[in-house]
């Protein structure tokens, strides 16, 4: 018993050198100053497009078709070579939302599309990715792994300005 003091006195030493030291190794963990600190974390290469949801609403429907197989796809996925984010610009909010046979396609499969949501957000990867974009989770339609190591997010947004 007669180290304990010794010990207490040790111990607020040491928790007073990693409260200093905190905010260094965070800035060292996440290069911040950097242009592309999205790039960083998500290790892919995140590329964007805009498209019209009428010209690409096979694809979106074919998608929100196979979102209950792509939730259980997104829950796994930790490394991408390639992050594909397509903005359907006349879909956005500000522009009405969807187009109907998009929008009750949405609605068939509205837990789901709810579920994939909730996985993009919980992907760390994924949520960079379009949180890099500025992308909302809600505005997220489908996804579509297309091949091994890519994926192609459908969004019902404007890209950033």
């Amino acid at each position: 018993m007669a180290n304990a003091p010794r010990l207490a006195k040790w111990s607020s030493v040491v928790a007073a050198a990693l409260f200093v030291a905190a905010p260094h190794v965070a800035l060292a963990a996440q290069p911040l100053d950097s242009d592309r600190p999205a790039a960083a974390i998500v290790d892919s290469d995140i590329r964007q497009e805009e498209a019209l949801s009428r010209t690409e609403a096979g694809k979106v429907i074919t998608a929100i078709d196979r979102t209950r197989d792509n939730i259980g796809a997104v829950r796994k996925t930790t490394k991408l070579d390639t992050v594909d984010i397509v903005f359907l610009t006349d879909a956005a909010r500000s522009e009405g939302g969807p187009p109907p046979v998009i929008e009750n396609k949405v609605k068939q499969h509205k837990d789901d599309v709810a579920e994939l949501r909730q996985e993009i957000e919980a992907n760390a990867l994924l949520f960079n990715a379009i949180d890099s974009r500025r992308v909302l989770a809600e505005d997220v339609l489908a996804v579509e792994f297309d091949n091994p190591g890519r994926i192609v997010i459908y969004a019902a947004a404007k890209p950033p300005k």
